[in-house]
């Protein structure tokens, strides 16, 4: 929503994925429970002095992921969550942007590949079961 006209834009829904992927990244809610102690701070204003600073980002980082993501992946996706909050809509990326960026994340070897052991590879059931639904699709 802009300030001036209060009006969503595309600019806007930017602006909202960055703060998603923001508590992706953290785990964080955007709004916290209002429990004696909390600051006022938005997740945006605590979380920013970290995504400018890439060897900063880890500290932030959701303990509930395992560590399963590689340094250079979590840096990559705090800058364009840092690009998604900039505050002048202007020099927001547009989302056409913002999914290359995230294809381009997706594809690289950013991410491991396989989970670590002991943990159920959820993706291998998944891609089969799609598998099997294509060819049932087919046949109709």
């Amino acid at each position: 929503m802009t300030k001036q006209t209060g009006h969503l834009t595309p600019r806007s829904d930017v602006y909202s994925f960055g703060v998603v992927l923001l508590e992706l990244l953290t785990g964080r809610r955007v709004v916290e429970d209002e429990r004696p102690g909390f600051s006022e701070e938005t997740l945006v204003d605590w979380a920013r002095p970290f995504l400018s600073d890439s060897r900063r980002i880890l500290r932030i980082m959701d303990t509930r992921l395992g560590g399963q993501y590689s340094k250079r992946g979590a840096q990559a996706a705090a800058t364009l969550a840092l690009q998604c909050l900039n505050a002048d809509p202007k020099h927001r990326p547009t989302m056409v942007n913002v999914l290359a960026a995230l294809e381009a994340l997706s594809s690289s070897n950013s991410f491991p590949r396989t989970p670590k052991s002991g943990t159920e590879n959820h993706t291998t059931k998944h891609s089969s079961h799609s598998q099997k639904s294509a060819v049932n699709n087919n046949r109709l």
